[in-house]
């Protein structure tokens, strides 16, 4: 697949400075919501991405060592703009999680200098984003500039997990990353949720008897 097609049709347009957007959590029952905005070079589009970016795909299908390098190689490419924007799990609670997702999105490409002429969003279209907006199901696996979103983003989320397990080691975080395993629910049964447990989410609170460990 060709997976600058999209950017390309968007260049012909005129609208050059892309920013693809893509998020990691959404369905976990612990920890936060964190989306990213990556704008890459126009000129990739013509000639390619560079050899450091070749294995660049959808997150879900790279290995955790490779996602690590290419979020390495990423932040390392001078000419690439990103942001990360993350949303708590007190947000996510107080907005839900959809609209929280909305909010990360808007939150990353906030973060953009200078700001982004249109989205390529992964999924569906997003009724609140600041900008105009392509909407690409899988999109993902269809556009290296969204890609590269789902790379930060996923990475960003992962590490948060990890530093999170070591103030809460009783529900491995750093295994399953906050989403409903076996072993998370039989946790949560057992010392009742913390702090960055989603409480709105059923099976937390199914476990909201418990005490809250802060």
């Amino acid at each position: 697949m060709d997976c600058f097609q999209f950017e390309r049709e968007h260049h012909a347009r005129g609208l050059t400075r892309l920013a693809g957007i893509d998020e990691a959590g959404r369905g976990p029952l612990a920890g936060p919501v964190v989306a990213a905005a990556v704008v890459l070079p126009t000129e990739w589009a013509e000639r390619g991405l560079p050899e450091s970016l070749a294995r660049l795909n959808d997150s879900k299908k790279l290995t955790e060592k490779i996602r690590e390098e290419l979020f390495a190689a990423i932040h390392a490419e001078t000419q690439i703009h990103f942001g990360i924007g993350i949303i708590d799990a007190p947000v996510i609670d107080e907005i839900n999680i959809l609209q929280a997702t909305h909010r990360a999105m808007n939150a990353a490409l906030a973060q953009l200098s200078p700001p982004a002429a249109h989205a390529l969003v992964d999924g569906l279209r997003v009724p609140t984003l600041a900008i105009s907006q392509t909407a690409i199901v899988k999109g993902d696996q269809k556009s290296f500039s969204i890609a590269a979103a789902s790379i930060l983003a996923k990475v960003t989320r992962d590490r948060l997990m990890c530093e999170h397990d070591v103030r809460w080691p009783e529900y491995a975080f750093a295994k399953h990353k906050g989403y409903g395993t076996a072993a998370h629910l039989a946790a949560l049964q057992k010392h009742g949720p913390c702090s960055i447990h989603r409480q709105s989410f059923a099976p937390v609170r199914a476990a909201q008897g418990l005490i809250i460990k802060e």
